[in-house]
């Protein structure tokens, strides 16, 4: 794909998503992390229904950190896995108070190294937080990527790699949501709406119809 192509897909992107996001910003930085964690594999609407109450019951690093992990389970119950997610935002509490002194660390390397994070939320975290430029490939990013032929690797970090590459490091962190939407929306994964998709005439899929 030439990069005139890219850039036509990436202005439509702007356009039709956005080039900003809503987000748990406003919150401490071990709370972003937190809410970022929760938000695997659940949506947004389920984690913005918890995070009041959650918050209002532990508003410290130091009260998560040493509660009882049914009492967190309570609190984020609608949320899916929250019995693991319940244990690792503990976890991952106590290690950012022993290990880096009250404060999430900046570096991708440190992040994933607290339970819990993975690859995927140590780049949103490091994006939303302090604006560090990072691709973050879920399954939406890994599909949509490779049906634009944009990167052809088997795995999130392989891919994430290639669209470091293909991609300007200006449209790094939002590519993610954006092609969120799109997987959501259009380009999801049992079904292509390729009549009403923006970017039918680049992507590679269509041959296959």
């Amino acid at each position: 794909m030439t990069k005139e192509a890219i850039k036509q897909i990436l202005s439509i992107l702007d356009k039709e998503y956005g080039t900003t996001k809503q987000g748990f910003l406003h919150y401490a930085d071990w709370q972003l992390l937190l809410a970022i964690m929760l938000s695997a594999q659940s949506t947004d609407k389920q984690v913005y229904e918890v995070l009041p109450e959650l918050w209002n019951r532990f508003s410290s690093i130091w009260q998560m950190a040493e509660a009882h992990v049914e009492e967190i389970e309570d609190y984020i119950r609608t949320i899916g896995l929250y019995k693991s997610k319940a244990k690792h935002m503990k976890q991952c509490c106590k290690q950012i108070i022993e290990e880096y002194a009250g404060k999430v660390p900046k570096d991708i390397e440190e992040l994933v190294k607290l339970s819990g994070v993975g690859r995927k939320t140590a780049t949103l975290f490091l994006a939303d937080a302090y604006h560090i430029p990072g691709v973050t490939v879920d399954t939406h990013v890994l599909r949509i990527a490779k049906r634009l032929g944009w990167a052809n690797g088997k795995n999130p970090i392989q891919v994430e790699k290639e669209l470091m590459q293909v991609l300007p490091k200006e449209n790094w962190n939002r590519i993610n949501f954006q092609l969120i939407y799109h997987g959501r929306s259009i380009c999801t994964a049992r079904k292509c709406y390729c009549d009403r998709c923006y970017l039918n005439q680049w992507c590679e899929k269509i041959s296959d119809y």
